[in-house]
């Protein structure tokens, strides 16, 4: 790990009806980090952290919980390395704030960081700070965000995204991926996956892994019946997977099924296996040591050049590509194989 430094000050800037785990997420992060950093070192802990709002005192998230807050002024004497702006119900409140606004303009230059977690971006953009950036927020904000403040360049795929100084993350618990990220490049990345470890977090996400995976998307539609189906299609990827085949595990007709899928799904039956097969390639380069040619054979493609072409086409990067920017550093080993249950 890197020789310790100086404390470095993160202020969570909140406001009444902020969604609580745009809080608690990477405040807990941090936490966890002090924690850690200070077993395993005889120096003091890596950060100095406060809660904020622009008027202190106590406010209310939009859970109903309420917590105690600092005000601005207090919280931000002296240096600041990072902000961290949270979203929820009342970030359009904050955004018409022009005290709020006005202070993140005037201490901006001399904040290493400002980050934002969810609709908290739209604050950064009504600051001006986003202007001519990439940013990101919650998927279902994303298209106002970039109608709004048209200078910016929205994604609505990222977990997170890094333009220079500026960090935005997605909706809610990407806050947590957000808060790692950061950890990581300050105290490196054996702490960062050790935070990872004590807040019982998964995977670590990579900032570049897509808020709405093709399984997620799938649920977003009424079951209709086709929960069973992509369950089965998950577990049988290497078979022959044409729509007369799934027609008939739908007991319907070819012609009769397709229509059907098409009308609850917004995909053809193709590209729906199509896209599964891809996310099951995305997830063993992330997260075993498979060969490429051993993960086309086992997502059902005929051969390794045929998925290089469809992951190129899909991801915009080769596979070997992918999984150098995006593989779990340390858990590069073989999965067991186990069937992947996806749920519509």
């Amino acid at each position: 790990m890197p020789a310790m430094k100086a404390q470095r000050a993160v202020l969570i800037l909140a406001f009444d009806e902020a969604q609580l785990l745009d809080v608690c997420g990477p405040l807990q992060v941090f936490a966890s980090a002090n924690e850690l950093a200070a077993a395993a070192t005889t120096g003091s802990a890596p950060y100095r952290i406060a809660v904020a709002s622009p008027t202190g005192g106590s406010i209310r998230t939009s859970s109903g919980l309420a917590i105690a807050t600092e005000t601005l002024s207090a919280a931000g004497r002296g240096t600041i390395d990072t902000v961290i702006v949270t979203g929820g119900r009342g970030v359009r409140r904050a955004a018409e704030d022009r005290r709020l606004i006005a202070w993140l303009r005037r201490r901006a230059p001399g904040i290493r960081r400002i980050c934002s977690v969810c609709t908290g971006a739209f604050v950064l953009a009504e600051s001006g700070l986003l202007d001519g950036r990439h940013a990101t927020t919650h998927w279902k904000s994303c298209d106002l965000l970039q109608a709004r403040y048209p200078e910016i360049r929205v994604s609505a795929e990222p977990i997170y995204v890094q333009d220079g100084p500026l960090w935005t993350s997605a909706g809610v618990t990407a806050g947590i991926d957000l808060a790692l990220a950061l950890v990581e490049g300050d105290l490196g990345h054996r702490l960062a996956m050790e935070v990872a470890r004590h807040l019982v977090v998964f995977l670590k996400r990579p900032g570049g892994q897509a808020q709405f995976s093709v399984p997620l998307s799938m649920q977003a539609a009424p079951d209709n019946g086709l929960a069973e189906l992509h369950a089965w299609i998950a577990e049988h990827l290497t078979e022959d997977l044409r729509v007369e085949r799934l027609a008939a595990r739908a007991r319907m007709s070819g012609r009769s099924f397709a229509r059907f899928y098409r009308a609850q799904t917004g995909r053809t039956p193709a590209r729906a296996v199509a896209e599964m097969r891809l996310e099951a390639v995305r997830r063993d380069l992330e997260e075993t040591a498979l060969s490429v040619k051993e993960i086309a054979a086992k997502a059902g493609f005929t051969n390794d050049q045929v998925l290089r072409r469809a992951f190129q086409r899909r991801f915009g990067t080769p596979p070997a590509g992918y999984r150098g920017r995006f593989a779990a550093r340390g858990s590069m080993r073989p999965r067991r194989q186990a069937p992947t249950l996806l749920t519509k």
